[in-house]
């Protein structure tokens, strides 16, 4: 009785079943996916300097020691979360570099200016030309670059606490000491 009972509903435990092997599958795949530009020289660029257009801003300015790249935009809410973030880290002395993402220069300007500005030089980046040579799509995605010029380490999405003291420092420490 109790198997005639469970009939009508046999199609929809077998799409639930499905639907949940295929969910799983995906998101199995795309944390499984290796980031194709960790390991690799960073993309060049030469972008104007979002505060001072005369100025240029290129990959050559990072070279020498690591650095962090941070993609960011002023309309960017994630953005807005990590930026105490990042500004501890400056602190603690991590050189940190930012691409403007997509953006308008004023409002860009303007959300520097409204608090503790975290960055030794941005890129302006209005069409998002030059991030996406660096896999950047959206915002906020971090980098961090050796004193080469090689990308050790990306990280799509705000910096937490757990992953800024679990990898990213002792990871940036590890590339001071190296030659």
């Amino acid at each position: 009785m109790r198997v005639r009972s469970l009939l009508p509903f046999l199609p929809v435990l077998v799409l639930v079943a499905l639907v949940g092997a295929l969910a799983g599958g995906l998101i199995w795949n795309i944390g499984n996916v290796p980031e194709p530009l960790v390991g690799r020289e960073a993309p060049d660029f030469d972008l104007q300097d979002l505060r001072d257009p005369e100025t240029r801003f290129t990959r050559a300015d990072m070279l020498g020691e690591p650095v962090l790249v941070n993609v960011w935009a002023s309309w960017c809410s994630t953005c807005r979360q990590e930026r105490r973030t990042l500004v501890a880290l400056d602190r603690m002395g991590i050189p940190v570099f930012g691409l403007n993402f997509r953006d308008d220069r004023d409002q860009a300007v303007a959300y520097l200016d409204s608090g503790s500005d975290p960055f030794a030089a941005v890129g302006f980046d209005p069409y998002g030309r030059a991030s996406a040579d660096w896999g950047a799509h959206a915002t906020p995605v971090t980098f961090l670059v050796d004193r080469h010029g090689v990308v050790r380490f990306k990280h799509v999405g705000p910096l937490h606490a757990d992953l800024v003291n679990r990898h990213l420092i002792p990871l940036y420490q590890q590339l001071q000491v190296e030659s």
